[in-house]
């Protein structure tokens, strides 16, 4: 046991340490120590008594220390904080979504991942809001937590360009070629038909050269790419226009020149082939084949020769 003395009596080396105590034993007790040094000689020498419930209180404090260690070692200590935090009045309730069209707010809902207990404190939105950007139709998303327990998500969805068919599959596209989904129903029905392998990543360049043309753009039905080097235009009336794999913007500047000055797209043809670039060749529909072969062997009689022909 020590004594604590005020050190008034220790002469002038105490005095120059006024917050220092020397117990006769020789021991130093710094100023802020001495309170609890009072109190745990008292402790020790039967002085103060503990409280029936000390030894309870202090068992339980040693237990919730373990029970914490243990749960933070082996990396639960999320899930009972969602546990904790759910039912103190965190859990989320209310999901606010906005911006979707094309995505169903189901979908969304499946991709937020609630389970009815899931706490706002320690719901991570980085996470949710990656796994919604991985729908079909979503650009982009924000999730942000509104506390006490709302959950706001805010999408930004892909916008389609053309409708790309392939074989007997059809799809939708973006600007860039990419494909968005299959084209189900009939919402998208009047975008660009864009036909062929290749044509994806080349029709948007190519539907803009035809579009500076409105007239001949309106009567266009689909746009096929040929082997990936060239276009053919199929237009609302069946007619296919056969276009070079260069000068395209000449080839449709003359096209639309010949339909405007002789109204050669609304005539009896089946195909203008614009490859050659010294000639044009029309070739006609069966009907207006036959009508020509019976024209001709009216005028030649005896001197008329069929041979298939183009002009």
């Amino acid at each position: 046991m020590f004594a604590l003395t005020s050190g008034q009596s220790l002469g002038s080396s105490a005095q120059r340490r006024r917050s220092w105590a020397i117990a006769p034993g020789g021991l130093v007790v710094p100023r802020w120590l001495r309170r609890p040094a009072r109190f745990a000689s008292r402790v020790w020498s039967g002085e103060v008594v503990a409280p029936p419930f000390a030894g309870g209180a202090l068992s339980a404090l040693v237990i919730g220390s373990f029970v914490v260690y243990g749960t933070v070692v082996g990396g639960h200590m999320s899930s009972v904080v969602q546990g904790v935090t759910a039912r103190t009045g965190f859990a989320i309730n209310e999901i606010r979504v906005s911006g979707n069209k094309e995505t169903s707010e189901i979908d969304i809902f499946d991709r937020v991942g609630l389970d009815g207990w899931t706490s706002l404190v320690g719901f991570d939105a980085e996470d949710a809001r990656a796994r919604i950007v991985s729908l079909p139709w979503v650009e982009s998303a924000a999730v942000r937590k509104i506390y006490p327990s709302t959950l706001e998500v805010k999408v930004v969805e892909k916008v389609p360009f053309a409708i790309w068919q392939q074989g007997s599959l059809l799809s939708l596209i973006e600007e860039n070629g990419d494909v968005i989904a299959p084209l189900v129903g009939s919402d998208h029905l009047t975008l660009p038909l864009v036909v062929g392998s290749g044509g994806a990543k080349s029709a948007s360049s190519f539907v803009a050269k035809v579009a500076s043309h409105p007239d001949l753009a309106s009567r266009v039905r689909g746009y096929v790419r040929i082997s990936d080097r060239r276009w053919d235009l199929k237009l609302n009336n069946g007619l296919t226009v056969k276009l070079p794999e260069q000068e395209q913007d000449e080839a449709l500047v003359d096209l639309v020149g010949l339909d405007a000055r002789y109204g050669l797209l609304s005539r009896d043809i089946e195909s203008v082939d614009m490859r050659f670039g010294d000639r044009l060749v029309v070739k006609l529909s069966p009907d207006a084949a036959k009508a020509r072969e019976a024209r001709l062997k009216e005028l030649l009689g005896k001197k008329y020769r069929p041979a298939e022909r183009s002009i």
